[in-house]
């Protein structure tokens, strides 16, 4: 029988998979290699040292099968990623990480889509409405609070190209709206694989432009509009930045770029075959071949598709990039940070030890470490609103 008890989870081919909560001063847990335990049973003992909150999957043969695959697979991803999970910051640790986000075909698309679909909560004193960008469905959060003329902020959902929804961001956009008292219009921009590229980078544009030409009315100053996203929404929003930047129509204040999801060769070179964690090397690969509407990594990219691709940098708009340093986009994210810099556009960079991808929003301001990291995503966007030089407006680390 497997044991996962430093994981969280306890498995074994009983039919029983079970989550493990230990008490608030025992050590924080490591997610480490599983280990032959011989006293665990189906039957299991509740005592002062362990609280033990038990799943019964099924009680059927066809059940106990079912979670004998579960351990197996949980003992092979925990084993395969015992050094990496070791270098996880201690307040993020916990079992979601035993749990990647796997996205290998259509079958599991659908699975992911349905599982990852809700609405997430609102924060307490913004307002939500849902707009028409022509073709393009919006959502506009703004503070009750909100000056009669305040900032932008353009945003794109993550999701690897291929999921998510506004609304499953809804806190997030509602955060950054209360935070900053400012407009933030969020984009159902289309999906892939059914809308390859340059679908949803056309309903960004698209986007961008209905909020410079209803500034006005949105109570937004037009002088001040950013973009902005996370993982792959900041990648393509990196791309909208190039595609603005190339057509000259409308300005961009600056780029917020959370962990983005920039370069297609990624999940095919040398960095694509170590373990990741959270969102699988595989997942990458897919989501690039769906929204390129071609196999990842080859000779070229379409313009704007893959911005870590574009040669020439200089001229792009202001940008700040925030990554952790066990994140599978750590190395292309701060590349292309230095890139910017390096032609010549304010960059700023803040890398966070221990964090992987997605830990903002799963740990929000629970963990010291992603509260550290949003405090530095809000010194960063209040500054670059300001017009600032925020490379300087760090929060100490």
């Amino acid at each position: 029988m497997i044991e996962w008890e430093t994981l969280g989870v306890r498995a074994g081919g009983s039919g029983l998979l079970e989550v493990v909560t230990p008490p608030s001063n025992a050590p924080t847990p490591i997610l480490a290699t599983p280990r032959c335990a011989t006293t665990w049973s189906a039957d299991v003992r509740h005592d002062d040292s362990m609280n033990v909150r038990r799943a019964l999957l099924t009680t059927t043969a066809v059940g106990a099968a079912t979670a004998g695959l579960v351990g197996t697979s949980l003992a092979w991803h925990v084993r395969r990623h015992a050094p990496l999970l070791e270098q996880v910051a201690a307040d993020l640790r916990g079992p979601s990480l035993a749990a990647p986000l796997s996205v290998k075909g259509p079958a599991t698309l659908r699975l992911m889509r349905r599982l990852l679909s809700g609405d997430s909560a609102l924060v307490e004193g913004v307002e939500v409405t849902e707009e028409q960008a022509g073709d393009v469905r919006v959502l506009v959060y703004r503070p009750q609070d909100a000056p009669a003329r305040s900032a932008g902020l353009v945003w794109l959902h993550g999701g690897g190209f291929v999921m998510g929804r506004p609304e499953v961001d809804h806190h997030h956009s509602s955060w950054l709206a209360a935070e900053l008292g400012i407009v933030v219009v969020s984009v159902d921009y289309r999906l892939a694989p059914e809308h390859p590229f340059p679908a949803g980078l056309d309903d960004a544009s698209a986007a961008l432009a209905w909020t410079h030409k209803n500034a006005e009315r949105l109570g937004i100053d037009p002088s001040r509009i950013a973009i902005g996203g996370a993982s792959a929404g900041a990648g393509m929003a990196a791309g909208l930045a190039q595609r603005a930047h190339d057509e000259g129509r409308v300005p961009v204040a600056f780029q917020l770029l959370i962990y983005p999801m920039l370069d297609d060769r990624t999940p095919v070179g040398p960095h694509g075959r170590r373990p990741w964690l959270v969102w699988t090397a595989a997942s990458n690969r897919f989501g690039w071949t769906s929204y390129l509407g071609r196999p990842a990594g080859g000779a070229d990219a379409p313009a704007y598709a893959a911005p870590a691709r574009r040669k020439d940098l200089t001229g792009l708009p202001p940008a700040w990039v925030g990554v952790g340093d066990v994140d599978q986009f750590h190395d292309e994210a701060v590349h292309y940070a230095e890139r910017l810099e390096s032609a010549g556009v304010s960059c700023g960079l803040h890398v966070v030890p221990g964090m992987f991808h997605g830990a903002d929003s799963s740990f929000a301001d629970t963990a010291e470490t992603t509260r550290q990291f949003r405090s530095s995503l809000l010194a960063a966007a209040r500054a670059g609103f300001a017009d600032l030089d925020y490379r300087e407006h760090r929060p100490a680390e």
